[in-house]
């Protein structure tokens, strides 16, 4: 009996664990989808700003469809000139992964 027990204790123990690097894993891979969101909204709205490319729509307004497409949603946009500053948050299990990025033209130009 008591082999039996220590069997379904540690199957608890690696049941318990395995649930829980799920969770970390999951939650490593939504902060990263934040990031990308945010890098690739950033390079939009800085995009739409300069000129470079020509969409219909406000900077802001083009960063939060870009960081919407990527699994994120835009809490954040200030453009200053060419320079696009974002915040993207993504959701995962009630909790709340948040990025900021910067794009714009290179410093002194």
């Amino acid at each position: 009996m008591a082999g039996s027990a220590l069997a379904a204790g540690l199957l608890s123990v690696a049941a318990v664990l395995s649930l829980g690097l799920a969770a970390v894993g999951g939650a490593a891979v939504t902060a990263q989808r934040a990031a990308g969101a945010a890098d690739a909204a950033a390079l939009a709205a800085s995009d739409t700003a300069s000129g470079a490319i020509v969409v219909v729509g406000e900077p802001c307004a083009v960063a939060a469809r870009v960081a919407a497409a990527a699994g994120g949603s835009l809490t954040q946009c200030v453009i200053e000139g060419f320079v696009a500053t974002v915040q993207v948050e993504a959701a995962y299990a009630g909790l709340a992964a948040v990025s900021r990025a910067r794009a714009g033209p290179p410093d002194g130009r």
